[in-house]
């Protein structure tokens, strides 16, 4: 049984006391890998309880519902979560069709969620503040593993505290976009904006048509979700003549935008790269590359950004419009009394640095972790998914399915299965952007076979404990 305590009403050290071995495992966040996680410790018998802010299941993945993603279906259901739902009526998706974001949700997460099995610990409008050890602050050492995780919670206008023998963060990095300013500082300017400024990957040709036809937009970034915005308005602008669109980019060579294309394992995410070229090419999109956004000012109804390219000051005048896609960082704000650790420039889970950091290698796969690289001071405490990739941008969902599953077979005690981490993942047909190609994580396209420290982007490898790359 779940003890559901009302803070006005009762403290927690008044509480009856319960063996931490018998409590739930806490998971925050019911997107995919947090219903993931989920559906790995149904399958060993765990009891769980699942705390999603949003007011569904999948709520992140409604702001961007009319985006196609660039994997299909085969990569984007876990495995005990598929085998709980073909026990029921629900029908599979062909392995080889490419969801939307909305299909995702209605054809799999609300499906999964539902199960009597997850349902009845699936706390909707329930948003996490805190989490600390039962009476201790991050400071205590003595005794602090053999005590539960105390989780905070908002819901429904009052305060909870409940209790968890483990706590897994799924919670993401979508909503806490990156600022638009290169020194990556959200300035009063550009929050006074926030009605010009949208952050992620609107519905250019749905519901947001009217904000962006015949508007001057400036779409800032150079990742996919960039990339899906700017084909967007560029139809758009094939009906509304009068829309125009600027891209601002702070990679010097634009080709490094483009990726693997033919070369991707994964043929969407390779013609993504392969469209944007073309409408570069074309011209109906002027392209700023090398551009640090410095300034950002009101210009009557409409905005200046100034910046520097190459150390020549630069000004975009008369913008009505600007699409942030400069990527997303994670909020650690609820873990403060927890002992976790970061790296320091990109707060992701420290051991996974050197596997993801851009600086190094511009893969969009990794080499497969579990338990081991997610391990936290806190003895039982994970954070998984995107979050644990911090401000990385490569993170894919089949990752984080296999995360999920090494961690809860860590926590029944299954360290051998734990420690069998595998991951097939299709190649980016990208290779490392600051090494030199001994040191390169991914051997160059012309390649052809795989060693024991690389990967070749032609094909997909299934990846073992030696695969930088996954």
């Amino acid at each position: 049984m779940i003890k559901l305590i009302p803070v006005n009403q009762v403290s927690c050290c008044e509480a009856p006391v319960q063996e931490k071995g018998k409590l739930p495992v806490a998971i925050i966040g019911a997107g995919p890998v947090g219903l993931a996680a989920a559906a790995q410790l149904i399958s060993k018998g765990e009891s769980f309880m699942l705390f999603e802010a949003g007011d569904e299941v999948g709520a992140n993945i409604r702001k961007w519902e009319h985006v196609r993603l660039f994997s299909p279906w085969q990569y984007n259901i876990d495995k005990a979560a598929k085998e709980l739902l073909l026990k029921t009526n629900w029908v599979a998706p062909q392995n080889e069709k490419i969801p939307t974001g909305k299909e995702i949700v209605e054809h799999y997460l609300k499906p999964l969620a539902a199960l009597p099995e997850l349902s009845p610990n699936v706390h909707l409008n329930t948003k996490v503040t805190a989490i600390s050890r039962k009476g201790l602050s991050k400071v205590k050492t003595s005794g602090r593993e053999k005590l539960p995780f105390v989780i905070h919670v908002e819901q429904n206008g009052s305060s909870f505290i409940y209790e968890a023998r483990a706590v897994i963060d799924a919670t993401g990095t979508w909503s806490n976009p990156n600022p638009l300013r290169s020194d990556g500082i959200f300035s009063e300017e550009e929050k006074a904006l926030k009605s010009h400024i949208s952050y992620g990957i609107p519905a250019v040709l749905g519901k947001e048509r009217n904000r962006y036809s015949g508007k001057k937009v400036l779409v800032v970034g150079s990742g996919h979700s960039a990339i899906n915005t700017l084909l967007e308005l560029v139809e758009l602008q094939k009906e509304e003549s009068g829309t125009e669109i600027v891209w601002a980019v702070r990679k010097a060579n634009i080709e490094d935008v483009y990726g693997g294309r033919e070369l991707d394992g994964l043929q969407a995410r390779g013609e993504l790269g392969t469209r944007i070229q073309k409408v570069v090419e074309s011209g109906a999109v002027k392209v700023l590359t090398a551009f640090h956004i410095e300034k950002l000012q009101k210009q009557g109804e409409q905005i200046q950004v100034s910046g520097t390219i190459k150390d020549e000051q630069v000004v975009i005048d008369h913008i009505d419009e600007i699409v942030g896609n400069t990527g997303s960082r994670p909020d650690l704000s609820m873990v403060r009394e927890v002992r976790v650790l970061t790296d320091p420039s990109l707060e992701c889970v420290y051991e996974l640095a050197p596997l993801i950091d851009p600086n190094v290698h511009s893969c969009g796969t990794v080499r497969p972790h579990g338990e081991k690289e997610l391990r936290q001071p806190e003895k039982d405490f994970y954070i998984v998914g995107a979050k644990s990739y911090g401000r990385a941008p490569t993170f894919l969902m089949a990752t984080g399915y296999e995360q999920v599953r090494s961690i809860v077979a860590a926590l029944v005690g299954d360290m051998e299965s734990a420690q069998k981490v595998e991951l097939e993942l299709p190649e980016t047909g990208v290779c490392s952007l600051g090494a030199s190609s001994a040191d390169s994580c991914c051997e160059p396209a012309q390649v052809k076979e795989v060693s024991s420290d690389c990967c070749s982007p032609s094909k997909t490898e299934k990846a073992g404990s030696n695969s930088c790359c996954g």
